[in-house]
């Protein structure tokens, strides 16, 4: 899973963002490239992760290619949640991140469940509960 997403990164660099930086369609999900505060350098850090659209939301789960441990984008936006989204043919948006809890996480999860059934499965894997991170506008 980590190589894949190596290999997603470069070839979003390479590209110029041509490619694998995509909005929610008929797959339904999308993906997005988010700019974090890194939470020990204090300089920007860029990822590419999946999303799901929830109104005005944008929805994605910090799952660390299914291992242990938390991705560090999810470690930064816990530290500084505002950051900035991409999308292809938009201009940046300004977000402010949040954990989903309650009955608004299980909601999430579904709808994430719904585009991968095999969901529950890849979390068995971890001793913790995958965060589901719900990225707001801000302001």
């Amino acid at each position: 899973m980590h190589s894949a997403w190596r290999f997603h990164r470069a070839l979003h660099r390479f590209s110029g963002g041509r490619f694998l930086w995509t909005p929610s369609n008929e797959r339904g999900w999308g993906a997005l490239h988010l700019t974090t505060v890194g939470r020990r350098t204090g300089r920007p850090r860029g990822v590419i992760i999946g999303y799901l659209e929830d109104g005005p939301r944008l929805v994605a789960i910090a799952m660390n290619g299914w291992e242990e441990g938390h991705p560090a984008w999810w470690l930064n936006l816990e530290t500084h949640p505002d950051a900035v989204v991409r999308l292809p043919g938009q201009p940046p948006r300004h977000v402010r991140a949040r954990l989903a809890a309650g009955d608004e996480r299980e909601r999430l999860w579904a709808r994430w469940r719904a585009v991968d059934p095999r969901l529950d499965g890849y979390a068995g894997r971890r001793s913790t509960q995958t965060p589901v991170v719900v990225l707001e506008p801000a302001g």
